[in-house]
């Protein structure tokens, strides 16, 4: 299959959006198929209003034609619904064609939290941008009941995985060089932003230490509020899963995330994850034993330090991106297909 994969959101961008996208792109092609990425890179753009490190394409309509015409996909994907999101969906309309799109960001609740917009206003718009997809492809059964409850259709289910060869458990906990701090090590890591939530981990009065991996536009507010945390950057590969594997437990505050990759990068480490009944976390642990979820995330960080390392591991192991492009190629709406 000869796929187009449209999105506003690839590299240098790191967040889970991208490395679900860069992970599927990868498996479609040790797959044997062809995966043409339309991405900002390929675009004049613009930075996105407080996201500047987010490119948005500017005008992108034209050369969209130009490269699906070139490439002749057999299906074409939209991930995100930006710029180029919408200059694909045109097109795809305009030429009569069949397409896919995927519901990876709760952008209605971003919006509410930067720029104080009513969520529904927001859905509204979410709404007629993917009502004419194929399918809309989710993780998670929470996030498809609350589309469903807000009058979407033709949701798939779309999993996603985790490298479990990269992310292991370590006996790096005696290493003096790496996170050789008070214990137990509270780890979050992520994009630093309001989204994020992150406040409500920082300002929990915990033992040991409190650290944050990643980087973004509210890391020197948060530096300046806490100056008791540990901030230590953005950090990728090896380095990143030896950093997990070095801490105690895993704190994902984020109310809005619908599924939270970092999440199955913690328990694929063997870290207990400590987090709000919310969705993306709810639909990950929930009767699982490998973390522990409450409205009072205190407490569930006191009681997934109890939480086994082999616990964690073994939910982990659950998550295989081959699992998850397979049910992504199953949803995609290949042309002459009814």
């Amino acid at each position: 299959m000869r796929l187009a994969l449209v999105t506003d959101a690839w590299a240098p961008q790191t967040n889970g959006v991208v490395r679900t996208l860069m992970r599927t792109r990868d498996e479609l092609t040790s797959m044997g198929h062809a995966v043409e990425v339309i991405s900002p890179d390929m675009f004049n753009g613009f930075p996105c209003p407080t996201y500047p490190e987010i490119k948005l394409a500017f005008l992108p309509g034209r050369k969209i034609a130009r490269t699906m015409t070139a490439f002749q996909p057999d299906a074409i994907h939209i991930a995100t619904e930006g710029p180029l999101g919408h200059a694909a969906r045109g097109y795809c309309l305009a030429q009569g064609l069949p397409f896919t799109t995927a519901y990876h960001t709760r952008f209605p609740e971003y919006v509410e939290a930067r720029f104080a917009v009513p969520v529904g206003l927001s859905y509204a718009w979410l709404r007629r941008f993917h009502s004419r997809a194929r399918s809309i492809m989710v993780a998670t059964q929470s996030i498809e009941s609350d589309l469903l409850a807000r009058g979407f259709g033709n949701i798939r289910r779309w999993s996603r995985g985790v490298d479990t060869t990269l992310f292991k458990p370590r006996d790096v906990k005696g290493d003096k060089g790496l996170l050789n701090l008070p214990r137990p090590i509270h780890l979050f890591v992520g994009r630093v932003a309001v989204e994020k939530n992150i406040e409500a981990f920082l300002s929990l009065d915990l033992p040991g230490s409190q650290v944050v991996i990643g980087d973004g536009p509210q890391l020197e507010q948060l530096k300046r509020k806490f100056p008791k945390a540990y901030f230590l950057g953005k950090k990728v590969g090896e380095d990143l899963a030896r950093h997990y594997a070095a801490a105690d437990v895993f704190v994902f505050p984020s109310l809005t995330d619908t599924f939270g990759l970092v999440i199955l990068e913690a328990l694929a480490s063997g870290l207990p994850v400590a987090a709000f009944p919310v969705p993306g976390p709810r639909d990950i642990l929930q009767g699982t034993d490998a973390g522990a979820l409450d409205a009072d995330l205190g407490a569930a960080v006191k009681r997934a330090l109890a939480v086994p390392a082999a616990r964690c591991r073994a939910l982990a192991e659950q998550f295989s991106w081959k699992a998850a492009t397979e049910q992504f190629l199953g949803n995609l709406a290949p042309f002459g297909v009814v």
